[in-house]
């Protein structure tokens, strides 16, 4: 069954890319592990699932003693701060930096290369983590400087809909946002936006990394 559905999800990029005329290959697709079992996330490992996406420090510790390092790990939850020295021996990606002070944690804790993608908060929903728009370039300044945190792109988190096209404009403005952002820093930069039920639409506005979690393992207990 897990093999169907990442099939499914597979081809619903391909289909998503194509109609931008954009290529498939562009697009990462990163599988949501929250609350999934080890045993099933084995099983999508066994069916081509290169790259993990975790919500919690704590349950992605119990989950890496079994997977290990065969995946890529990505934190795409809420990082606290008295989590960040676990955060940085777990991840090799942390894609909700959201404040200076959690850069500078990072930053002063890591001894090796960390990617991070910058959080945003296009749609200024106050129950969404995430900088404001206008905050963005204040951290971008500052990763540039740092030696261990490298800057790779952007995050967002869509408003919940039940239409798909309700997220078209946020994507399209971190869209926006990343390519005025690429031209300023003269640095090429990922979009990881969509989640299983806008991905396709996160495709189409220019998503190099896509978060499935439920079209994947099925909606959580």
């Amino acid at each position: 069954m897990v093999r169907n559905k990442i099939e499914s999800v597979r081809r619903r990029i391909v289909q998503a890319a194509e109609s931008a005329g954009r290529d498939p290959a562009g697009v990462r697709l990163i599988a949501v592990t929250k609350t999934v079992p080890v045993d099933r996330i084995k099983e999508a490992i066994a069916c081509g699932i290169t790259e993990i996406g975790e919500n919690r420090v704590q349950e992605a510790q119990a989950k890496r003693l079994e997977i290990g390092p065969a995946v890529r790990w990505h934190l795409i939850g809420h990082l606290q701060k008295n989590k960040t020295k676990f955060a940085i021996e777990l991840f090799d990606q942390i894609q909700s930096l959201d404040s200076v002070e959690l850069l500078e944690l990072l930053e002063r804790a890591a001894q090796r290369p960390l990617d991070t993608l910058i959080q945003v908060n296009i749609s200024g929903e106050k129950t969404k983590q995430g900088v404001a728009q206008d905050q963005v370039e204040l951290l971008a300044d500052r990763l540039t400087q740092c030696k261990h945190l490298r800057w790779t792109g952007l995050m967002t988190i869509a408003p919940y809909s039940n239409d798909p096209e309700a997220a078209r404009p946020v994507f399209r403005a971190l869209r926006q946002l990343r390519d005025s952002l690429q031209q300023k820093y003269s640095r090429p930069l990922g979009l990881s936006m969509g989640m299983s039920g806008d991905f396709e639409t996160a495709v189409q506005e220019g998503a190099t990394a896509v978060r499935v979690g439920s079209a994947i393992f099925g909606e959580r207990a």
